[in-house]
Parts: C-alpha cells; sequence; structure tokens
C-alpha cells in the first residue's frame, strides 16, 4: 500500500474540517430548535437568529438547506418543527457536549470554560475519542 503524501494528508484534514464545520451549523441549529421548543413551546426564525445572533436571512437560508437534508419542517406562519432525524441529531449533539463537558470538569477545567470549549469540540470529535473521553472521565471521578 502507498502510504499518501504529506500534501494528501492535509488536504483529507481539511476535507474533514469543512465537513465538520457544515454539520456543526446544523447541529447547532437543530439542538436550538429542540430547545426552543422545550422551553417555550415553540421556536420561530426570529427566535433562532436573535439567540445564533445572525440576520433573519442568514436563519431562513440554514433552515432551507435542513429542510432540504430532512431534519426541521419549516411552514409559512407556523413554528418551526424537527422531524425524526433533526431529533436524533439533536440528542447526539446534547450527548456529546455532555460527554465532553464532564471529561473537561473531571480534568479541573473551570464549569465556565467547560461550557465554552465543549461547545466547539462537541462538534470535532470522533466517536473513539468520545469512547475515551466518556472512560476516563470514569476513572478521574472514580480516583477523586
Amino acid at each position: 500500500m502507498v502510504e499518501p503524501t504529506s500534501a494528501a494528508r492535509r488536504a483529507a484534514a481539511f476535507r474533514r474540517m469543512r465537513d465538520a464545520r457544515s454539520s456543526q451549523v446544523a447541529e447547532d441549529y437543530v439542538e436550538l430548535v429542540g430547545d426552543l421548543i422545550a422551553e417555550t413551546g415553540s421556536a420561530r426564525l426570529t427566535d433562532l437568529a436573535d439567540c445564533l445572533g445572525v440576520a433573519p436571512a442568514t436563519a431562513a437560508k440554514v433552515l432551507q438547506r435542513l429542510q432540504r437534508e430532512g431534519l426541521v419542517d419549516v411552514r409559512p406562519y407556523r413554528s418551526i418543527t424537527l422531524t425524526e432525524a433533526g431529533e436524533r441529531m439533536a440528542d447526539a449533539s446534547r450527548e456529546r457536549h455532555r460527554i465532553v463537558h464532564e471529561f473537561l470538569l473531571a480534568l479541573g477545567v473551570s464549569g465556565e470554560t467547560a461550557e465554552a470549549d465543549a461547545e466547539g469540540i462537541e462538534h470535532h470529535v470522533s466517536p473513539e475519542t468520545l469512547r475515551l473521553f466518556a472512560s476516563m472521565t470514569e476513572r478521574l471521578r472514580a480516583r477523586g
């Protein structure tokens, strides 16, 4: 087997990062839609835009993409809802966030910093690393 060149490895890593960024936006939106529905009973375009600090037109564009991907249902003059696939994505994102957050806390990171760092890490961590974070969290807590 021929080993990929350094440039090919970097190109593959850049592709993975671009894909992760695209997925991160989708995960943030579906997670927020679910949170808004749980907290207020509905999720509206203006609520999403306000919470995310983006223009309503930007939020609308992302919602159109998420609707094409089968993650949300958006009907004019109605609340935004999650599809089953959107709910699964939101749940998975919340679980990754929880695991990363608890791992950082077990390391001794402050609550505020752990929350901020977990928000970024959760979208880029591999399943293998996530399993190790969960395992190490248990070990660190058992020592404490």
